[in-house]
């Protein structure tokens, strides 16, 4: 039969023929080599460079004993397509099944470079030129060899042994599993006859029903790579499972592979193993806890067969491992047993006629239900799903189906959700919820696109340890409702009420909740441009203390970086980061207009704690009256944070400072400033002092006992600082304080609040 010709690919070959005349190599001839390649590798590749690559072939072949598997990464001089130097791997050895999938497997399960790859099977008989394999022709199996070539970008020394060792291991299982494949059907027939001896009475049906399992699987519907016996004795709490005398066969024939887990360690048994062995099924089809490094990486399927001995008690079991091939999941599953069967059972609990609209719906469920689940899963289960699975077809909504393994080591959650709101980030942001809400990993998601308005996607959640969380349907579903339903529609729902509608872009969306977004809506509509500027501070990482987030909401245009954050820094606020989001605003009735949103991440400058439920009004209130002119702009606003006070209490202090200045004082108002804020517990007192002198609501001897305390407390606070200069001010200030005869502080407008 031979390779197909392919004139481009013929080119190359030609090419690379010649270009080996001339250096004179010795190389495998280039149609043997590349007569498989694709073009698309090729073409990168001048003909010098196939030509050494056809000369390291031959060298590899040369080196080659004709027995243990020959395995090499080298880099070869002058291979470098599209200028990239590659590191050569190069296995030669007795073609057998599965070589260079699991070879490939292997390579790429940490590599994705791949320039070029290419497997001819060669005829090699002493004295003989090297022959491409051709399945027409005669040739004895103990002459045909495999030479398997993979080209990645350089690897470094570490990295090329360490990949060596990971080929030389997985070619070592392909070599257990290729080599016991006919003692593993021989064991698996004696299984057959002893559970064909058995006398089944009762259980005629289902033993009947496994039976026509294990010969589905034996007739070319498995891939079988392990198998293993155990014993069994003993009942309930004495009950043990040990390794039977004989080998384990294929890979299992290493005595530490185990491919069963409780929680992180690798175990013999597990409690389910046990209530399988206790219980009335002759069959456990399920999921091994490892992945197959041979022929393709998923993780194997587990049947477990129980042994009975000549009285027909459970004696041990046989325990396989390997993959259903491609026909367990393209054949209907009404024609493979146990699935039949299963069927059967579901088709009878619903008692639909098979021809009415409700049976065929539940056929095409059924059959369309993931395969791998449908092995596994308990009939009760399974007809709960089914029945809430055609109800989508009448009216299609999202649908979370969570399957928790028996073994507590997986969760298979099959997720129905409206095609129109299904993309890729969708789906992990799904994967991401199910992950952590089953505190395990996403192993693997399946999508599918069945009929109607529904997307699928069958999602495999790994768990490594303890007891997998319950975790009930409706909440699942209300959160991935929440997760599929856009952002706009969710807000939408929140605000249909206020008569507010916004539209912002898709950073706002990923930054804010419509929830948190819903929240703002006052502060959003409230921006209008004769009263443009409303702020809210908020905190966001509780973890977290000495930080806060302030929102300023502008009408139409943005505030600039140099009117923000010197008032920010004047409030004792470093600006970390600032993000800014444009929002449409249309309040009905209105006009639309533009909002500008600057987020802005702040850290206070001396790492202090942030108490923002004491703090927050207080704080706002100094910002806006800064912003808009009612206060000064300067660092007696620090007092905010440092002091507790307000504004308009900083104020007094502030107009002391200049009292002071005219009075003489050599300070300047900066530096006496910066005094208060270094010592801001007597700051506070300060201005208490005054607020208890000239308050005219506090009655003379309550007025004189409170003040006596605050001075006391004071003094006892002055006696503590160390800069003359800083006493001098603070004293200054207390002697200004007890000077005072009177003020305006405490007159009020005609509405009863005081004034500004």
């Amino acid at each position: 039969m031979g390779v197909k010709h392919n004139p481009k690919r013929d080119r190359h070959i030609d090419a690379a023929r010649a270009a080996g005349s001339r250096f004179g190599a010795e190389t495998l001839p280039p149609e043997i080599l590349f007569g498989g390649a694709s073009n698309d590798d090729l073409d990168r590749y001048t003909p010098e460079m196939l030509a050494l690559t056809a000369a390291h072939a031959r060298g590899e072949l040369a080196r080659w004993d004709g027995g243990k598997p020959q395995v090499s990464v080298e880099t070869v001089a002058g291979v470098a397509p599209g200028g990239i130097e590659v590191s050569i791997i190069a296995i030669t050895e007795r073609n057998m099944p599965f070589l260079y999938d699991s070879v490939m497997g292997e390579v790429t399960s940490t590599h994705r470079d791949i320039h070029l790859a290419i497997h001819p099977i060669l005829v090699m008989e002493s004295g003989k030129p090297v022959k491409l394999f051709d399945p027409d022709e005669e040739s004895a199996p103990e002459h045909r060899v495999s030479h398997i070539q993979i080209h990645l970008s350089r690897l470094t020394p570490l990295e090329a042994r360490s990949l060596s060792k990971r080929i030389s291991d997985v070619l070592e299982q392909v070599h257990q599993a290729v080599h016991d494949w006919p003692a593993m059907t021989a064991l698996l027939d004696q299984a057959m006859r002893e559970l064909e001896d058995y006398n089944a009475s009762r259980k005629k049906s289902d033993r009947d029903e496994a039976l026509a399992f294990l010969r589905w699987l034996r007739d070319s519907n498995f891939t079988f790579l392990g198998m293993r016996e155990y014993t069994y004795s003993g009942k309930g709490g004495r009950a043990t499972v040990e390794r039977g005398k004989g080998r384990g066969l294929g890979i299992l024939s290493n005595p530490d592979v185990r491919v069963l887990r409780q929680g992180k360690d690798a175990v013999l048994t597990t409690p389910e193993i046990l209530a399988f062995l206790e219980g009335p099924d002759f069959l456990i089809v399920t999921k091994a806890n490892v992945k197959s490094v041979v022929h393709r990486r998923a993780h194997m399927d587990y049947i477990g067969i129980k042994r009975f001995d000549a009285s027909g008690n459970v004696v041990g079991e046989l325990r396989i491992v390997g993959l259903f091939t491609s026909t367990a999941y393209t054949r209907q599953a009404s024609e493979i047993p146990l699935l039949r069967h299963k069927i059967e059972k579901i088709v009878d609990h619903f008692g639909y006629d098979p021809q009415s609209h409700s049976g065929k719906t539940l056929a095409n469920t059924l059959e369309a239900y993931p395969r791998d689940d449908l092995f596994q899963i308990d009939v009760g289960l399974l007809a709960a799903f089914c029945e809430q699975i055609n109800e989508l077809g009448d009216r299609p909504r999202v649908r979370v189906l969570p399957r928790i393994d028996h073994f507590d080591r997986f969760v298979s959650v099959i997720v129905f959700v409206p095609r129109e709101q299904y993309d890729s980030d969708v789906r992990e942001k799904i994967g991401d919820y199910l992950k952590t809400v089953y505190d395990g990993r996403v192993s693997a998601y399946y999508p599918a696109f069945p009929e109607g308005g529904l997307a699928r996607v069958h999602f495999i959640i790994g768990r490594s340890g303890g007891k997998t969380p319950r975790v009930p349907q409706a909440k699942l579903e209300e959160a991935v409702r929440a997760i599929v339903t856009r952002w706009i529609d969710r807000f939408n729902l929140l605000a249909r009420k206020e008569g507010t509608e916004i539209s912002v872009g898709e950073a706002y969306q990923a930054a804010f909740t419509p929830a948190e977004a819903y929240a703002d809506l006052g502060d959003i509509a409230a921006c209008t441009a004769g009263d443009p500027i409303r702020i809210s501070f908020y905190h966001r990482h509780q973890e977290r203390p000495d930080t806060l987030e302030l929102k300023i909401f502008h009408a139409d245009t943005p505030v600039s970086l140099s009117r923000r954050v010197p008032l920010l820094e004047n409030l004792g606020f470093r600006v970390i980061s600032e993000q800014t989001y444009d929002i449409g605003v249309h309040v009905h009735g209105d006009e639309p207009r533009e909002v500008v949103l600057h987020d802005m991440e702040l850290i206070h400058r001396d790492g202090h704690t942030l108490n923002l439920a004491r703090i927050g009004p207080a704080l706002e209130e100094a910002f806006l009256a800064a912003w808009n002119g009612t206060t000064e702009d300067d660092n007696f606003n620090r007092l905010v944070l440092l002091a507790g006070l307000t504004a308009r209490e900083i104020t007094v202090l502030r107009a002391y400072a200049r009292y002071l200045r005219q009075a003489g004082i050599t300070y300047s108002q900066g530096y006496i400033a910066d005094t208060l804020n270094k010592y801001p517990t007597i700051a506070a007192d300060i201005f208490r002092l005054f607020s208890t002198r000239m308050d005219p609501t506090t009655e003379v001897k309550a007025r004189t006992k409170k003040c006596n305390a605050l001075l006391a407390g004071i003094e006892e606070a002055l006696s503590a600082v160390p800069s003359l200069d800083e006493d001098r001010i603070l004293r200054r200030y207390v002697n200004a304080v007890q000077s005072t005869l009177r003020t305006n502080y405490f007159q009020k407008d005609a509405e009863g609040r005081p004034r500004a």
